[in-house]
């Protein structure tokens, strides 16, 4: 079990002096103290100590951090590995992705073309492997779910088949903060249907003087204009705030006033608990390559629920792994679609690249997100009360909401100032995290450095370091 955030409080009641999995001693541990470098602000004892941090560390069972491979931390700051805050942009690879490409690669040198059969992890049903795997992690059933392409490239396969306008009911909503790809994607999908992409793409803006999306806004404007909306398309997890929306909430509104709902799970992916088919949702898509640590670029997934998977009548692009398997090498020149996910696919699976993606969601099946959850919670909590603590009487700002069941694994930090200077504090405040403390963290901005400690791999020490070296350099106001 993960260590509890009130554990914190108490070094001798977050564990013993052993180590768990991803424990002080797995990850450096207790050697780090008294290591030639400042003791940081929040020193070695008390609530913000550095022995309450490895404590915790040492009594935690969930976390896998030895099965990562960190990047080396620059030399003068006296740690081995940096303390990782980026897995919301590129996760850490896995040691076992390694092997898992070298025997595909030796299967490829052994069987030649004779590998879509005879491999070890046959090559024609290659996908069909990741399905189980997939569907648990997001909440589907099996045949909801295909592992395909690339995230944006699901989106647009989706909206080839969900976002139908007519009549008036030509709008697209998404919010203002949606990353960059998502609002080119709807854009060019108005332009596609001959549409004004200014008149047609609606973006949701969070109330004055507030950062983050409130539910009851998004329900108010579905109710107002649900019948303007073709097709709502939200992030589930915010890219720049760490806001986990209410998909279940969003998608009831969206449905009650007619609109096709469905998700950007990028953020939310391998980070918060979900339950796609459940919630009712049309259809969804995932990258890879952050919380998932599925390697650069990685294949995405692609979830369609049910009630549309054996529906026939529903236009689709479509390519030669559209068809049934069965008679796939017949080569006719009609398609029979499958009653499942499989319909929206149109290329042979890339096995090189999805090799990482099957070795990932393994360690997630393992882990389970319930657990990851329960920790993710605990090492955001300690994260934010130490952030909280330094930015007391300090230019920084959280922006992330401060209910743990409305954020993931992430906090974002505003470094407050002007307009220009803003920016440059908050990227010249990353650099030196990094440079000279080994804390690897991001800037969105003009402003934002975001953390994202992940349960997979993170530890509270690094939550430790991070904060202890933010206040460092950030001087008092």
């Amino acid at each position: 079990m993960a260590a509890r955030a009130e554990d914190l409080r108490d070094p001798s009641a977050a564990g013993s002096a052993g180590s768990g999995r991803g424990g002080a001693e797995g990850s450096g541990g207790s050697a780090w103290l008294g290591a030639p470098r400042a003791p940081g602000v929040f020193g070695e004892d008390g609530e913000f100590g550095e022995r309450a941090a490895l404590a915790a560390d040492a009594g935690d069972a969930v976390c896998r951090r030895e099965e990562f491979l960190l990047p080396p931390a620059p030399a003068s700051c006296g740690y081995p590995e940096v303390a990782y805050f980026a897995g919301n942009s590129l996760g850490l690879q896995p040691r076992a992705v390694r092997a898992a490409l070298s025997a595909e690669l030796d299967d490829w040198a052994l069987h030649a073309v004779e590998g879509h059969h005879r491999a070890a992890h046959p090559w024609l049903p290659y996908h069909a492997e990741l399905r189980e795997d997939a569907a648990a992690l997001v909440g589907a059933a099996p045949e909801e779910t295909v592992v395909m392409n690339s995230l944006t490239v699901n989106l647009h396969l989706m909206m080839a088949t969900f976002y139908r306008p007519a009549g008036e009911r030509t709008r697209i909503v998404i919010e203002d903060h949606a990353f960059s790809s998502d609002s080119y994607a709807v854009r060019s999908q108005a332009v596609h249907h001959g549409l004004d992409p200014d008149e047609t793409v609606v973006r949701l803006r969070p109330r004055p003087g507030e950062d983050c999306l409130r539910t009851e806004d998004i329900v108010d404007y579905l109710a107002r204009e649900g019948h303007r909306v073709a097709l709502v398309l939200l992030g589930g997890v915010n890219y720049l705030t760490g806001e986990f929306l209410d998909i279940p909430a969003v998608t009831a509104a969206g449905h009650a006033a007619g609109c096709v709902v469905g998700w950007d799970l990028a953020h939310a992916a391998g980070n918060v608990p979900l339950a796609l088919h459940d919630w009712d949702v049309d259809f969804a898509a995932w990258c890879s390559y952050k919380y998932l640590n599925a390697g650069p670029g990685a294949v995405a997934g692609c979830f369609v629920h049910r009630r549309h998977v054996t529906d026939p009548e529903l236009p689709r692009l479509a390519g030669w792994w559209s068809t049934e398997q069965a008679t796939r090498f017949e080569m006719r020149p009609e398609l029979v679609p499958v009653p499942t996910a499989d319909a929206w696919q149109i290329s042979n699976p890339p096995i090189l690249a999805m090799a990482p993606v099957r070795v990932s969601l393994r360690m997630f099946a393992e882990t389970g997100m319930a657990a990851l959850r329960e920790r993710s919670l605990a090492l955001t909590g300690y994260l934010e009360r130490l952030l909280a603590e330094v930015a007391r009487d300090r230019p920084l700002e959280i922006v992330t909401p401060a209910d743990p069941a409305r954020r993931g694994a992430q906090l974002s930090l505003r470094v407050i100032g002007g307009t220009d200077a803003a920016a440059a504090d908050a990227a010249a405040v990353a650099a030196r995290l990094h440079e000279t403390h080994g804390v690897l963290a991001d800037v969105r901005r003009p402003d934002v450095i975001r953390l994202a400690p992940v349960p997979m791999y993170s530890t509270f020490h690094d939550c430790w370091r991070a904060a202890a070296a933010l206040a460092e350099e950030v001087n008092p106001v």
